[in-house]
């Protein structure tokens, strides 16, 4: 699958107005928009009339009446271009391919060893998505993105002390995939994407979600009013890092004892699951055992899911989301995911839980993929410095 330059337009800003509402699939016709938008009808229809005759919004069919004549629906034409995403992943990756409209076209799962290194690692992720598209016959790639399993920070897009990517720390993923597969490109960190994630095919008025990946590792990111909230440097809502009162003082990767990644992942689950003598090589096992009537594998996710919903209470109680998502390998342990439920519950206001959703995944083994396409997509159809930042044209 050869690499071809972005095929989308220059758009104005006041293109992108219109754009938006029809990107996030709150509004699929000119009177939806007239409403989402707060601009006059005919204002929408001046906007609207050009993006058609440019390609880049098509009519795909009359819409339900409300009364009347029948308004014909919109929607972003796909074929703009196609987006390669990877879940970059420390025990299983998934690729994928996303066009413009951001519907999923094809995805396959990897094992890759993160070990071998960033320029290792990059070309393979190439050359399996050249492959992917050849094999599903998908249009020719105009971008990329990468959801990796470290921080990210917002201002380099660099790669800051991953704990679980040895050789990883201050590795611009981004660029080295841009240059592998000759297109722009984007890296986000894999819970911020797995949230995105969930805004795809989603309830719209559900615009204030915490998402929670909790596999080898902790992690989560934050939706907030519709957008993913990172703060500054990028790291809002990883709590990877916060230290759990009362905990084991195991020895965490950043220096400290205690931290929840350190005492409640999957990957420390794992480790004191053998230290008790259970033969075991992954938290899947540990999940397995607790199944099976195992007590001490029982306790452990009770205790881990405990100890992850002390601390996602302060972030609960704090922010009031609509939903908290459960992800990751351990959101599969009903054991793991009742600790964290009864924690809440005994932690938080009443108010503030009583309309609280905990749920898992819309879009458990394509989340991630789903999350860092649409994470390019919104830079793309987006402000000048967003678009800039991609080394695309400037409206």
């Amino acid at each position: 699958m050869q690499s071809s330059p972005a095929l989308l337009p220059t758009l104005t800003p006041q293109a992108l107005v219109v754009l938006a509402p029809l990107r996030a699939e709150t509004a699929r016709s000119r009177a939806e928009l007239a409403t989402q938008t707060g601009l006059s009808p005919s204002t929408v229809t001046a906007r609207i009339d050009p993006l058609i005759a440019a390609g880049v919004v098509v009519e795909t069919g009359p819409d339900d009446s409300r009364g009347g004549r029948r308004p014909r629906r919109l929607a972003v034409r796909g074929g703009l271009g196609t987006v390669g995403s990877v879940d970059l992943g420390v025990e299983r990756s998934t690729i994928g391919l996303i066009d413009y409209a951001g519907v999923p076209l094809a995805h396959r799962h990897l094992a890759l060893d993160l070990a071998e290194g960033p320029d290792a690692v990059v070309r393979r992720l190439a050359a399996e998505l050249a492959s992917l598209g050849a094999a599903h016959g998908a249009p020719a790639l105009t971008g990329a993105a990468i959801a990796l399993p470290g921080p990210v920070s917002a201002e380099t897009g660099a790669l800051v002390a991953p704990s679980r990517m040895p050789g990883w720390h201050g590795v611009d993923a981004a660029a080295l995939l841009a240059a592998s597969l000759g297109v722009p490109a984007l890296a986000g960190n894999d819970a911020n994407c797995m949230a995105v994630g969930e805004l795809v095919g989603g309830d719209p008025l559900a615009i204030n979600q915490v998402f929670i990946k909790a596999g080898s590792g902790i992690g989560s990111g934050v939706i907030a009013l519709g957008q993913l909230y990172t703060g500054r440097s990028g790291a809002a809502g990883d709590i990877s890092h916060v230290s759990v009162p009362g905990a084991s003082p195991v020895a965490c990767s950043c220096g400290r004892v205690g931290c929840l990644d350190a005492v409640a992942s999957g990957s420390a689950l794992t480790r004191a699951a053998r230290d008790a003598g259970r033969d075991v090589s992954d938290v899947d096992m540990v999940i397995d055992l607790a199944r099976n009537g195992d007590a001490l594998a029982t306790k452990l996710l009770r205790d881990a899911g405990s100890m992850t919903g002390g601390v996602l209470a302060t972030i609960v109680n704090f922010f009031t989301p609509d939903r908290l998502v459960v992800g990751g390998a351990l959101s599969a342990s009903d054991v793991f995911v009742a600790g964290i439920r009864s924690r809440l519950w005994a932690d938080c206001l009443p108010m503030v839980t009583e309309r609280l959703e905990v749920s898992p995944p819309r879009h458990p083994r394509t989340g991630g993929i789903l999350g860092a396409a649409r994470l390019f997509l919104d830079a793309v159809f987006g402000s000048p410095s967003a678009r800039e930042a991609l080394r695309l044209p400037s409206p």
